[in-house]
């Protein structure tokens, strides 16, 4: 035991939690030591590192306090007084204004011993106040909801009437400060309005924003659940503001407008959740085209159930990405979900035991524990050097962002076949045209056929809104003539898109809809004896697997998508 914490004197909440047998004394005096050293709370360590779950932490300080427990998800955050107290002493001291009766106030905190939250929040509403003990968990997430309701609320006002009243003169770009037209106090409404935009991208669940200029006119557009849609029409003459504003968050050059330049914008929303923007620029007739990718660290940790995997082609990818070599590739067109794919396996098996290397083009999500490169080929640091210098590092998982050429294609078989679980991802239409891609790329057929265990082909399919959806008729004939079969017609109901206050035109969020293929001895044969994709495609049909059209029908027959969006995703 380290010295330092011999001098240490149990006493309080942790003696508390010892007493209660939920924590023991050596991992006490740890959690201590580090709280202090950390310059943190003693609660906000242990639920943070997991190493108590914080309603045993309350239940445990509301005895030892004598501080009456609150469960704060049962108050609906819009009640709380929020006018009596700043967001900035909200955040600083993590604890809430709860309630006022007479001159007293509720404060809900998640450490009996923040005094100092009590006192500042006293001194500022000129109230007597009291504690109430809640969970650390839910008090983080009451002070997140508040923060975003602030900045909503700030920016909520801000509509096309503020943009008819800004600075409409014609702006010459060759003599245009863009220093001063990116920061300059004048441009407060650019960066109001940038602003909003970003945060009704991110409330509205867009993957994508648009900022495009044109001769006459310039839109903003946002790709919710796969399809674009127009959200702003900013006048043209801010088109050169607006540009300069996003480069100057995103930390590119301002005044370079020729070539095309890439950057990352991070925006916190509060204390625990920010959200990263991968930004692009692009020069083009009229002005610069900037596409922004929204980046949520939450989407790499979804978990396997909810992407839409059926139980059997989940527990073929579980089966595939817990074997300890071999290669497991997921393939589909841009935007189809592969990067989450991909991600969700790693955390699945991202352990103490594993040494996980990743090179991405570029990373777009952090993952604790993985070391991940971004590629550089300016810098002579592509996939297939990357990976060279992976196998020199004692590596256990490899994940190779793309398989793009003959060079990574056979140092990733050779990693596959030598003792590591390759990760990565090609481009094609199908399971089985990826082998085949494999073999056209060079590869020599036997190698494919001895290293790669699964062949993921994946497209994002837009879920139906529970709350409007509507059953459908459907003549059987129609129903045949799409890809059912005649005795499972009746079994089940169909339902179309309506659209409501909740939902885009009757879908809300997306579904993974995939064709899972392990590569048997037999596919293997065909691939070794020169068969082609339908050779493979109609092998895999007799081995079971499905399609991507009819995974998609499948999704139908559950109520999950509708029939137009099986045909516009799988294009059958």
């Amino acid at each position: 035991m380290a010295t330092p914490q011999t001098n240490i004197v149990l006493s309080g909440l942790v003696r508390r939690l010892i007493q209660d047998g939920v924590l023991n004394e050596s991992d006490a005096l740890d959690a201590v030591t580090n709280a202090q050293k950390n310059k943190t709370n003693l609660v906000s360590y242990l639920v943070e590192n997991t190493l108590i779950d914080s309603l045993l932490i309350a239940n445990s300080a509301s005895t030892e306090f004598g501080v009456p427990l609150f469960d704060l998800s049962s108050m609906d955050s819009e009640q709380i007084p929020t006018s009596l107290i700043s967001e900035t002493l909200i955040k600083k001291h993590n604890a809430v204004p709860l309630f006022k009766r007479g001159k007293r106030l509720y404060v809900a905190v998640s450490d009996p011993t923040n005094l100092a939250a009590l006192d500042e929040f006293k001194f500022h509403s000129g109230l007597t106040t009291e504690a109430v003990l809640v969970e650390e968990i839910k008090l983080n997430k009451t002070i997140e909801k508040i923060v975003e309701d602030k900045a909503n609320e700030e920016l909520g006002d801000f509509d096309d009437a503020d943009l008819e009243n800004l600075d409409l003169e014609a702006v010459d770009e060759e003599s245009q400060d863009d220093a001063e037209a990116a920061g300059g106090a004048d441009d407060a409404p650019i960066v109001r309005f940038v602003n909003k935009i970003l945060l009704d991208a991110i409330k509205k669940g867009a993957s994508d924003l648009h900022f495009e200029p044109y001769e006459k006119r310039y839109r903003v557009r946002f790709r919710i659940d796969g399809i674009l849609a127009e959200v702003a029409g900013p006048p043209i003459n801010l088109a050169t503001r607006i540009s300069a504003r996003l480069k100057v968050m995103s930390k590119l050059d301002i005044s370079e407008k020729r070539v095309p330049q890439d950057g990352r914008i991070k925006l916190k929303l509060s204390k625990t959740k920010a959200i990263d923007f991968r930004v692009s620029t692009l020069p083009t007739l009229f002005g610069e085209k900037i596409v922004m990718r929204i980046l949520d660290p939450t989407s790499a940790q979804l978990g396997i159930d909810v992407l839409g995997y059926e139980p059997e082609q989940k527990e073929l990818f579980l089966d595939a990405i817990h074997k300890p070599q071999g290669m497991v590739l997921v393939t589909g067109p841009t935007g189809s979900g592969k990067t989450v794919s991909l991600y969700t396996a790693v955390n699945i098996i991202n352990t103490p035991e594993r040494n996980i290397s990743t090179a991405e083009d570029p990373v777009e999500i952090n993952l604790e524990g993985v070391n991940q490169v971004n590629v550089n080929p300016k810098a002579g640091l592509n996939f297939s050097t990357a990976l060279r210098a992976f196998l020199r590092q004692d590596p256990d998982i490899v994940l190779v962002g793309e398989i793009r050429d003959l060079e990574t294609a056979e140092i990733a078989i050779k990693a596959a076949q030598t003792g590591h679980l390759v990760l990565s991802t090609l481009h094609t239409n199908s399971a089985p045209e990826t082998l085949t891609r494999m073999v056209n790329m060079g590869v020599a057929p036997f190698n494919i056929a001895t290293s790669v265990n699964l062949v993921i082909a994946q497209r994002l399919a837009r879920r139906l809104c529970e709350n409007c959806k509507n059953e459908a008729d459907l003549p059987d004939d129609v129903l045949i003539k799409v890809g059912y079969k005649k005795e499972e017609i009746g079994t089940f109901k169909i339902f179309e898109p309506v659209g409501c206050d909740n939902c885009t035109n009757g879908y809300k969020g997306r579904v993974g809809v995939y064709q899972v293929m392990k590569v048997s001895e037999t596919i293997g044969k065909i691939i070794m004896e020169g068969g082609n994709a339908l050779d493979i495609a109609e092998q895999a049909t007799k081995e079971g697997v499905n399609d991507l059209h009819r995974s998609a029908l499948v999704k139908v027959m559950q109520g999950v998508t509708s029939l137009e969006e099986v045909n516009r995703v799988t294009q059958h």
